[in-house]
């Protein structure tokens, strides 16, 4: 919890562009306690989370890193089961979860496409995306005894490594397309990305951004190693 609740903390207070003192003094602690929490060497109690968190207007979840949304709305994959509605049973709850939360971030991403007015960018997000279900299709495919190696024009020993090519080119272009930048085969465009920051999502896509939300706190929790408290110090102390 250290690590994502001092950075989120931190984050807050610059947001609100007030002094660590003016803060401290606000939440009713020390600057010296605060400068520890916001730097992740010292972890709060209960009450001064939940004093935080009415301070600068957003939820437990948030504050402490679990949900990407302000509010909380977004939950992490671990807790998906919990946030499921009552229907069959809890492993099909998981499912149309899993889906909903696939599908509903692949349309907001067409959705900024479309709001910047770049077909170049729709088209590159819809390449690499095809290229990553693909890939998860063949998978899939040579799992099954009694598939037919044939049905593919590319062989299986080599369409993992001509998928990747074309993705990092897509990623190339996706990055550029964003930007109105020509090159690797792109127009140059004048357009404008709609804002994509936590507190805008919701009102510029009031029906996806709680699962881009969450899918994005997914994504982080499975590729951000854990900072041990040593760690976190030694980089305070830089």
């Amino acid at each position: 919890m250290a690590s994502d609740f001092a950075r989120t903390l931190a984050l807050l207070r610059r947001e609100k562009k007030i002094s660590q003192r003016t803060a401290a003094n606000d939440l009713g602690v020390s600057q010296a306690l605060l400068s520890h929490y916001e730097n992740g060497l010292r972890e709060p109690g209960l009450g001064f989370v939940v004093r935080a968190a009415d301070y600068y207007g957003v939820s437990c979840d948030y504050l402490l890193g679990r949900s990407m949304a302000r509010d909380g709305s977004a939950v992490s994959a671990s807790r998906l089961h919990d946030a499921a509605s009552d229907t069959q049973s809890e492993g099909e709850n998981a499912f149309l979860l899993h889906r909903r939360l696939v599908v509903n971030s692949v349309a907001l991403l067409f959705d900024v496409a479309e709001k910047a007015g770049s077909e170049q960018l729709s088209t590159e997000i819809s390449n690499y995306l095809s290229m990553a279900i693909y890939k998860v299709f063949r998978y899939l495919y040579a799992a099954d005894p009694g598939c037919v190696e044939e049905a593919f024009r590319t062989a299986s020993e080599h369409f993992d490594c001509l998928c990747d090519a074309q993705m990092n080119l897509s990623e190339l272009r996706i990055r550029a397309a964003a930007k109105g930048q020509g090159g690797f085969g792109l127009d140059r465009e004048e357009i404008q990305i709609p804002s994509l920051q936590p507190a805008d999502l919701a009102r510029n896509f009031p029906n996806l951004s709680s699962s881009m939300l969450t899918l994005l706190q997914t994504v982080a929790d499975f590729i951000t190693p854990p900072e041990s408290g040593k760690a976190r110090a030694d980089k305070h102390n830089k």
